[in-house]
């Protein structure tokens, strides 16, 4: 236990500590000298990384520049803008074509509420009072010019998500114990259910009653069963819109109230049954109050709302069922898409939603029509989204349903509009269902209609030869900031007097001086580095070589034949120098042999566009940048520079190890020499003692 202690000089009056100290900063320099080696391996490893990071920004540039987009910058010139417009992408030809007339310009279905007596007459009964678009529809049906027949029954809507393959599936709302049933007879017309909604991941299904089935078909029985002819894979979603007989709703009171809401409103009062505790309580239309069975009033209901209000409180944990239909009446507008295919949307509403509902519904849903009320005309309006006449024989718009054919007019109402833009280009008569359109990737625009009698349109596609030369000088640019940046880091001094300061260093300087000091330990690590250095010199080549490319107009072949050389200072590490003048002339001269000289693709280097090298080459080397210095997401076993840190790491622990042994046997010594120092001490004034004692008898 004696020799681990550590006695600081007591019997010697040495100052141990500091002499230990002393000691182990002389043990201590080759681990100094170590960790100083590990310091310089970061900082070039970080520097290695910058570079890479300036190159990977530089291969960004170049795979853009290796887009024939960059090199067909087209523009469109119209010779008379008041009638055609156009605009040309860069897939477009150089070329030109003419319009000699347009008969007609593409419009949009439209259709005006139409009253079959008074054109001018609205949807309201009273013209000074007119619809308010905001309340539900069956508290303002007396509003209406016209009578809407409302239904009794429950509006519903489920989505059955499938978990395997089948053909059959159930609505899991349907209380059919309770005498709930699915509505079969609305609209039964050859045993199709006009008002049943079904569909699968968006695909509408023929909604029938009856068998066989056909494929696209699926059979709906009252229960709620549904059967397809088509199996319904795995991970499907069937949506279903339908409607029920009347509506139940069960709940247990999680408090003591006298207020319950209904999912629904718009409750048709005759129809209503609440009951619970044993007890069951209806709706008096004649006293509009809820009552038990014997006539007492118990509560009250808002119809339109489905708010419940009881005189008395029912108690928590209370089963209540309640039994209701609601009013709501069915409509569908059919339209056509661009093959001429019919697309239908069913609607299904109940009384308590308003007009703004039902509008606002329609123009979110998939027919592609936008409708709106206007309250000064007093009309409704149902216009296409899409101009063209997708429907050759007949109405682009057709309605279905007394709310739109009678109440909002539709039925009479005589569409307008939904006609194709026709037009003749380049001698051929044709038709476009929109003014806008594309052709060989010119877009162009109808503006008005214009007979043969009257000049021809001509509509010049050419390239756009500023806009070709602003994406190579800016490259040019980005190329030569980049290569500024390495050049400069390989060409950096080397400050061998200025290595890694170690902590103790640190602590005498202030953060200035650790600042100054840094910046030079750190300069020059990249100084004159292989890898660099060898990949400035393959750019310069890939660069200055021509390419070897039938498609390219001889004289076009090499960068310097249309202006761009590079710089004969070696020290701008082959920086590029563009003649604007020239450039630009070879751009208008022969633009298709500027891009291939640039971009073309081929087995050898001497086939290859210029881009295409240069992508090539930055890529190989980042990828031996990368083996040298990884990347940041990497581990240091994977690549070199990481390899020798790893070694350092376990040198420098191995030596820290070793240090920490060595200062244990120099305090051993210490304290072993305090000891003996302490003992002579001992024996000596034992020794005096004894010969004064002596002396003095």
């Amino acid at each position: 236990m004696a020799s681990n202690m550590r006695i600081g000089g007591l019997a010697s009056g040495m100052d141990i500590d500091q002499i230990v100290s002393d000691l182990m900063k002389a043990e201590r320099m080759p681990l100094d000298k170590l960790k100083q080696k590990k310091q310089i391996l970061e900082w070039q490893r970080d520097d290695y990384r910058e570079m890479n990071s300036l190159l990977f920004a530089l291969r960004n540039e170049v795979f853009n520049m290796k887009l024939s987009s960059k090199y067909r910058v087209r523009t469109a010139t119209s010779s008379n803008e008041a009638k055609v417009t156009a605009t040309a992408t860069s897939s477009a030809s150089t070329a030109s074509y003419t319009i000699t007339e347009v008969k007609q310009l593409a419009s949009a279905a439209t259709k005006v509420s139409t009253d079959t007596t008074d054109p001018k007459k609205g949807i309201s009964k009273d013209p000074t009072k007119k619809i308010d678009v905001t309340k539900g529809l069956h508290s303002i049906t007396g509003d209406f010019d016209k009578t809407l027949t409302w239904k009794a029954g429950s509006v519903k809507s489920e989505t059955i998500a499938v978990t395997s393959d089948s053909t059959t599936f159930t609505l899991s709302n349907i209380k059919t114990a309770d005498g709930q049933s699915v509505l079969l007879d609305d609209g039964d017309v050859d045993g199709v259910l006009d008002d049943i909604v079904v569909k699968v991941d968006g695909k509408v299904y023929k909604v029938v009653n009856r068998a066989p089935l056909a494929t696209g078909e699926v059979q709906i029985d009252s229960d709620g069963k549904l059967t397809f002819f088509d199996t319904i894979k795995k991970d499907s979603t069937v949506k279903v819109d339908y409607y029920t007989n009347k509506e139940i709703e069960e709940k247990t009171l999680s408090e003591a109230t006298k207020e319950i809401q209904l999912a629904k409103g718009s409750i048709v009062g005759n129809s209503f049954k609440l009951e619970y505790g044993g007890e069951v309580y209806t709706y008096d239309a004649v006293d509009k109050r809820i009552e038990d069975k014997n006539g007492n009033q118990v509560g009250t209901i808002d119809l339109e709302s489905g708010k419940i209000t009881m005189d008395t409180e029912i108690a928590k944990d209370t089963v209540v069922k309640i039994t209701y239909q609601q009013n709501y009446f069915t409509f569908g507008i059919t339209t056509y898409d661009a093959s001429g295919q019919a697309v239908t949307e069913k609607f299904g509403v109940q009384g308590n939603e308003s007009l703004n509902t039902v509008i606002n519904r329609i123009n979110s849903s998939s027919v592609g029509v936008t409708m709106f009320y206007d309250s000064f005309s007093d009309k409704v309006t149902l216009t296409r989204k899409e101009t063209g006449d997708f429907n050759k024989s007949g109405d682009e718009i057709i309605t279905s349903g007394e709310f739109l054919n009678t109440v909002l007019k539709f039925g009479s109402a005589v569409e307008q509009g939904g006609q194709n833009a026709k037009f003749t280009i380049n001698g051929l008569e044709t038709e476009r269902t929109s003014n806008t359109f594309e052709i060989s990737g010119v877009t162009f625009t109808l503006k008005d209609t214009f007979s043969t009698s009257d000049p021809s349109v001509s509509i010049s596609i050419s390239n756009n030869t500023e806009a070709v030369f602003e994406n190579i000088k800016n490259f040019i640019d980005k190329y030569n900031e980049t290569i500024e940046k390495i050049q400069n880091k390989i060409s950096e001094e080397r400050y061998r007097d200025y290595p890694p300061l170690t902590d103790e260093q640190k602590e005498a300087m202030s953060e200035k001086q650790i600042e100054l000091w840094e910046e030079k330990a750190k300069s020059g690590l990249l100084r004159r580095d292989p890898i660099l250095s060898s990949g400035l010199s393959q750019m310069r080549l890939n660069f200055y070589e021509p390419v070897s490319n039938e498609a390219i107009n001889p004289k076009y072949k090499q960068l310097a034949s249309i202006g761009i050389t590079t710089s004969p200072n070696y020290l701008d590490g082959g920086k590029l120098i563009i003649d604007e003048a020239k450039l630009k002339a070879a751009i208008e001269e022969d633009p298709e042999s500027i891009e291939k000289l640039f971009i073309s693709s081929g087995t050898t280097d001497s086939e290859k566009g210029i881009m295409t090298r240069l992508y090539d080459t930055i890529d190989n080397i980042m990828e031996k940048i990368n083996e040298r210095a990884g990347k940041s997401t990497w581990t240091n076993n994977q690549f070199t520079i990481g390899k020798n840190l790893l070694d350092l790491e376990r040198r420098i622990d191995a030596f820290e190890d070793r240090l920490k042994q060595i200062e244990d046997r120099y305090w051993r010594q210490f304290t072993a020499m305090e000891e003996a120092i302490q003992r002579a001490n001992q024996q000596s004034m034992y020794l005096m003692n004894a010969f004064g004692g002596g002396m003095q008898g």
